[in-house]
């Protein structure tokens, strides 16, 4: 790839006022790293010799503020088949005796970047911009050929730094009929203008002065609420006739079906049939066959995501995929889909976009919407969404990354459905701790059992892979199966249904915590609460302005069974609490029986997404529980 370094989009540039642009800007945003000071992004939409011809002009110029400058000194460019970088232009700005002095970039190294789940030929060019230090200032201009007029990225209208001045604008020839759809636009002040030439319509949009937005731990991907457009190429006129490229989801689905409709006509290979034989003889319904061949092809293929161009969309003939043992989510689907046509079976690729993309197939049916592909299967009126390339998730449950997504399930060459993947209760993903405990003095020591089932189970297996020594496996459960506080001891342990699929991960412990109760005379204290996970992980600091996306709903419970120590009797019991909500539901309770108390919490969590205008009803609710949290039950000596 060449890159010219002496090239002009927007005129000419120049820096001049050192020390006075610094003051100003450090006294305006003085949080703030970097301020980018203009961003004008020109798209031009044509045709030469009867195809689309699609550019993109950039520039943006930044200052920044403070000596982690240097830090962001190294920067990148991505580009793909789809995305040509044609020409790049980088410098910094210093300040020598209170005026700006241009340093080009003078390397420019090309380098692959493998990631990603579903077109992955992505490269990037890496550079660094020279002297970069407080006061200093960049720009950088590029210009990018955009091969297909499906993949129009949005613009966004805000970051996570200031901007002073933005830009947007079309240049569409005018037999292109454009769409625009908006996202967290509301209240944003955006100048939009729209002229006409001969040939063209031009469409501006123009915005000053917008603060940063902050970004904050467990927030929803910042597609969710950075104010961006995505413009979208409806049709265009072809020697007086309309031709829809993008009105509808229709129009996106022929073009994916076009991509799959020969899919798999070799037939399946003389091993691969064996293995659907040899996995599905004794199975006593079509479920269990498929459950029989899901779990393999969770077990034996890997997830590897290496694709070029097209091959980002098209999947791998199943048997290259069965031959090599990996491949990404739309191989493992080809794969899946074979296994079933070989045992009789109906199965229809899917796509999908994970959690982090918000849009859906009417708003935006463009290749933006989705970025992964399963397999859908019906049985008995069932629905059953099959992602291979996650490891430990049972039939019945979908990764949680596509919950509440939209799936578009090919039926044939004209006929697709979308449905809607499930948010999955939180009484199917179940973390209980069962104990029972005894006094050695102050030490409290126990004899436990903790049951996960669900999306905590499925995590806490990707975790354990790697904890293949006993003395790992203590560390790691001394962790995650923490009680009372940090001095808690697992002294044995036994794992039951490790890796199983179907069946929940249960690991007996025993423990014990020094020094945990509390004797002053002849009263013992003892705080039963030995979890505290609403506090930990509920509570919202005051500040925060984001709102925070759970992984998952789930459900949490403990039991914990005291024996009175001899010649103590119960002087006080806390009265527990009990409450629902529509962000969760949490019971405290205790319970004398002979000589034991049973302590027992509860806490269900109803919401994936807490908003920011919730904040305080959830700090109130935390707070209730932090009150019974406090709470100790008093033994008095008889």
């Amino acid at each position: 790839m060449k890159f010219l370094l002496l090239f002009i989009l927007f005129g000419q540039f120049t820096f001049s006022q050192a020390v006075n642009d610094y003051k100003k800007y450090i006294d305006q945003y003085p949080n703030s790293q970097v301020v980018r000071l203009n961003q004008q992004t020109v798209l031009k939409i044509g045709f030469d010799k009867e195809q689309f011809k699609i550019s993109k002009e950039s520039l943006e110029e930044d200052i920044y503020l403070n000596e982690s400058a240097k830090y962001d000194a190294k920067q990148s460019l991505s580009y793909s088949t789809f995305y040509e970088l044609d020409e790049l232009e980088a410098s910094s700005f210093v300040n020598i005796n209170e005026k700006y002095e241009e340093i080009k970039v003078s390397e420019f190294k090309e380098k692959d970047e493998l990631d990603g789940s579903f077109y992955d030929d992505v490269k990037s060019v890496n550079f660094i911009f020279p002297s970069l230090g407080k006061g200093a200032k960049t720009k950088l201009k590029y210009k990018q050929t955009i091969k297909n007029p499906r993949f129009l990225n949005a613009f966004y209208f805000g970051s996570f730094y200031p901007i002073e001045e933005s830009s947007f604008t079309i240049i569409a020839d005018k037999s292109i009929s454009l769409r625009f759809q908006e996202f967290n636009m509301e209240g944003i002040p955006v100048e939009f203008s729209q002229k006409s030439t001969r040939r063209n319509n031009i469409y501006t949009w123009q915005i000053k002065n917008v603060d940063e937005y902050k970004y904050e731990k467990r927030s929803p991907d910042y597609k969710n609420f950075l104010p961006h457009i995505i413009p979208i190429i409806v049709s265009y006129d072809d020697n007086g006739k309309t031709i829809k490229l993008l009105e509808n989801v229709s129009d996106l689905y022929k073009w994916y079906y076009s991509l799959v409709g020969e899919l798999n006509k070799e037939a399946a290979s003389p091993e691969l049939v064996r293995l659907v034989d040899e996995l599905t003889t004794d199975k006593e319904n079509e479920l269990e066959k498929v459950r029989a061949i899901y779990y393999w092809v969770q077990e034996n293929v890997k997830y590897i995501a290496f694709e070029y161009a097209l091959g980002g969309f098209i999947p791998r003939e199943a048997n290259e995929v069965f031959q090599k043992k990996y491949g990404d989510c739309k191989d493992n689907s080809s794969l899946l889909l074979s296994m079933l046509k070989i045992a009789g079976i109906d199965g229809s690729l899917t796509w999908i976009g994970t959690r982090s993309i918000p849009y859906s197939y009417e708003d935006v049916p463009t290749p933006a919407v989705d970025n992964h592909m399963i397999l859908n299967y019906e049985f008995k009126g069932e629905t059953y969404y099959l992602d291979a390339t996650g490891r430990f998730n049972p039939l019945e449950i979908p990764p949680s990354f596509i919950q509440g997504k939209e799936a578009l399930v090919s039926i044939d060459q004209e006929t697709f459905m979308i449905k809607k993947v499930p948010v999955i209760d939180p009484s199917n993903n179940l973390f209980s701790d069962y104990a029972r405990l005894e006094l050695d003095n102050n030490t409290l020591v126990g004899k436990a059992r903790s049951e996960l089932s669900g999306y905590g189970k499925i995590d806490l297996l990707y975790r354990l892979e790697k904890k293949d020594t006993k003395t790992k496996l203590i560390e790691f459960y001394n962790t995650v199966l923490q009680k009372g506080d940090n001095s808690f001891q697992i002294t044995n342990f036994e794992e039951n249904n490790k890796y199983d699929y179907d069946n929940n991960l249960i690991i007996d412990h025993d423990f014990n915590i020094p020094n945990y109760a509390k004797t002053l005379g002849d009263e013992i204290f003892i705080n039963l609460n030995l979890d505290r996970t609403i506090s930990s992980n509920l509570k919202i600091d005051k500040n925060r302005v984001a709102a925070i996306e759970h992984k998952y709903k789930d459900t949490i419970v403990h039991e914990f069974v005291l024996m009175i120590p001899e010649g103590y009797e119960v002087d006080y019991l806390p009265k527990g609490i009990e409450f629902s909500s529509r962000y969760f539901d949490t019971s405290i309770s205790y319970e004398v029986k002979e000589d034991e108390i049973i302590y027992k919490q509860r806490f269900r969590l109803n919401t994936l997404l807490f908003e920011a205008q919730d904040f305080k009803a959830i700090n109130d609710l935390v707070k209730k529980v932090d009150d019974q949290y406090k709470e100790v039950v008093v033994l008095k000596a008889k």
